[in-house]
């Protein structure tokens, strides 16, 4: 999984499941430029030696800039990782249209436009990979997650797409799909060893994610390790979606 000399763009690189994807595409050798709205990714992309451009992916033209002025200054760019995401748990009745739609510019359509852009660069160049990141939530989700499960479920449904629409230009389009993971709202959660033990108990081997494990998914779908693999959803959740039942929130 060597990704030496190439380029990767990860949005939302300033914290959680971003982060962790952005130190593993450097730890796999690859120069990283990291997208975030949060100014704190600047510092934190210094201390992996990356790249940080501050930029909301809910708004397409500042998203397409971002993406055209990296590979500029790269000079190349071989893979994107869309992470970038925001969720939120409100009972199905109660949604609000703004809600929905905050969910969709973000989650959706900034995939949607950051794919394009760095496609029509990819497919210049040949070569690519592109690596969206959806969720379980996308096949085995519960009540309150209707619009950011339907958000994540497009994501996989347009990737599959995406990979026959790119794929004769050289460049494939995956998605990879995390449960839960510990993140820094988990990790604080998980101070509490009544929620720890609950979190630990929705996975087969009694475990939560790490964003560096995810991470190293990511780099395993960047990496020619995964040549034969386009259109294809990794789902990364230890387990939890396989046993009907085992997160039921109405109990909760």
């Amino acid at each position: 999984m060597n990704l030496e000399g190439q380029h990767v763009i990860v949005t939302g690189a300033a914290s959680g499941i971003g982060l962790g994807i952005a130190r593993q595409v450097r730890a796999a050798g690859a120069a990283v430029t990291g997208l975030d709205r949060n100014p704190d990714g600047a510092a934190r992309m210094a201390e992996l030696g990356a790249e940080f451009v501050r930029v909301d992916v809910a708004e397409p033209d500042a998203l397409v800039a971002a993406i055209e002025d990296a590979h500029a200054r790269a000079g190349r760019l071989d893979g994107l990782v869309n992470n970038a995401g925001v969720t939120i748990r409100v009972p199905f009745l109660e949604l609000t249209l703004g809600q929905i739609e905050m969910l969709w510019q973000v989650n959706q359509r900034s995939v949607l436009v950051a794919s394009q852009a760095a496609g029509r660069i990819m497919a210049a160049a040949g070569r690519g990979a592109i690596v969206n990141i959806a969720s379980n939530h996308a096949n085995a989700t519960n009540p309150g997650h209707e619009a950011y499960a339907a958000t994540k479920g497009a994501i996989v449904a347009m990737t599959r797409a995406m990979a026959w629409s790119l794929g004769p230009n050289g460049v494939r389009a995956n998605t990879l799909s995390p449960g839960m993971t510990q993140t820094e709202i988990v990790i604080e959660a998980m101070k509490d060893p009544a929620n720890a033990a609950n979190f630990r108990s929705w996975s087969a081997d009694n475990q939560v994610n790490t964003v560096d494990e995810v991470g190293r998914a990511a780099v395993f779908l960047l990496s020619d390790a995964s040549s034969a693999l386009n259109g294809s959803d990794l789902v990364a959740d230890r387990a939890m979606s396989s046993l009907l039942g085992v997160n039921d929130t109405r109990r909760a």
